[in-house]
C-alpha cells in the first residue's frame, strides 16, 4: 500500500465527543464541547482537556479549576455540536441546547443530566504548549446511568450510543470486533 507525505498534524482519529461543564467563582455557568479530551493515568485517576484561552469558558476553568466531562450519545450529539459552534457569550446553552444543569458531589460546575457519564474533576497543573491549553485534572467523582448497568454491577457504555469525532464529523460506534485480550485467547478445543 503506497503512502503519500501529508502535512504534519494532530491526525489522532476518532475521539471521544465530550462536553465540558464549567462555573465561576459566582456561579455562572457553561458547557463547552471539547475534542482534545483523553485519559492521562489509571491510578490515580486522570483525565485531561485543550481549550484555546480564547474561548468564554477559559477564565471559568482558571478561576475554579474545575470542570465535567460529560460523555455524549447520538442522542446528544446535536446538542454537542451547539455547545461546541456558539458561545456562552452569546447564549445559554443550557437552554437552547435544551440540556439539564444536576448538581455535582465534589465540584462546582454541574454535571449534564442527559449524559450518560459525568466525570468530575480538579485541574492539578494546567501547561500551555501551543494554541490550546492543557488542563490536567484529577478524576474526584464519577456518576453513571444507572439503565446501562448490569445485574453484575457491570457498566455498558456501548447501550447508550456513544459518538466519536474525526475530521469534521461525527460518528456512531460500530459493532464490537473483539475485546482485550482475545488476539491471544486460548480457543477451547471441543
Amino acid at each position: 500500500m503506497a503512502k503519500i507525505s501529508f502535512k504534519p498534524g494532530n491526525m489522532l482519529y476518532p475521539l471521544p465527543v465530550v462536553m465540558v461543564s464549567v462555573a465561576d467563582q459566582a456561579g455562572n455557568t457553561n458547557i463547552i464541547t471539547v475534542a482534545w479530551a483523553g485519559t492521562v493515568c489509571t491510578n490515580p485517576p486522570m483525565v485531561s482537556i485543550s481549550v484555546r484561552p480564547s474561548r468564554y469558558s477559559y477564565h471559568m476553568l482558571k478561576e475554579t479549576g474545575e470542570f465535567v466531562i460529560n460523555l455524549t450519545t447520538s442522542a446528544l450529539a446535536r446538542a454537542a455540536d451547539y455547545c461546541g459552534v456558539k458561545s456562552g457569550r452569546d447564549v445559554d446553552k443550557w437552554k437552547e441546547a435544551k440540556l439539564t444543569p444536576v448538581k455535582s458531589d465534589i465540584v462546582k460546575a454541574p454535571c449534564i443530566a442527559q449524559s450518560p457519564v459525568n466525570i468530575e474533576c480538579r485541574v492539578v497543573q494546567t501547561q500551555q504548549p501551543g494554541s490550546h491549553d492543557l488542563f490536567l485534572a484529577k478524576v474526584v467523582a464519577v456518576h453513571v446511568d444507572e439503565q446501562y448497568m448490569d445485574e453484575k454491577g457491570a457498566f455498558h457504555l456501548e447501550k447508550a450510543n456513544p459518538v466519536v469525532y474525526s475530521h469534521g464529523g461525527y460518528y456512531d460506534l460500530g459493532a464490537k470486533i473483539g475485546k482485550f485480550g482475545y488476539s491471544v485467547q486460548r480457543v477451547k478445543k471441543t
